[in-house]
């Protein structure tokens, strides 16, 4: 069992910079591959990137692609997406979420432990 924990949200001008972290719980955490989503209002949870349990392996969607870098901290259980250049499609909430696998995967049925999420808004 896992348990997440995002934080690092705010409010950012268009053009800024914001770091989010997924803090988890349990002593299995460096066997889970890592995911970011994001939502936004009357859409649909969408996929922003993927980490493997080592950290070797990373999957962007297209839209955040050499803009966003995800990675972790197996030390302290700790999952990071740096954003840089944000715009204000950006704006949702961005959830963390884990899976007890280790294929690197897009979709939100493929991940078992999610967090609670935290609000990114980018103003123009």
């Amino acid at each position: 069992q896992v348990q997440l924990v995002e934080s690092g949200g705010g409010l950012v001008q268009a053009g800024g910079s914001l770091r989010l972290s997924c803090a988890a719980s349990g002593r299995t955490f460096s066997r889970y591959t890592m995911g970011w989503f994001r939502q936004a209002p009357g859409k649909e949870r969408e996929f922003v990137a993927a980490i493997s349990w080592s950290g070797g392996s990373t999957s962007y969607a297209d839209s955040v692609k050499g803009r966003f870098t995800i990675s972790r901290d197996n030390a302290k259980n700790t999952v990071y997406v740096q954003m840089n250049r944000l715009n204000p499609e950006d704006t949702a909430v961005y959830y963390c979420a884990g899976r007890n696998s280790p294929a690197l995967r897009t979709r939100t049925y493929d991940y078992d432990y999610w967090g609670q999420g935290t609000q990114v808004t980018v103003s123009s």
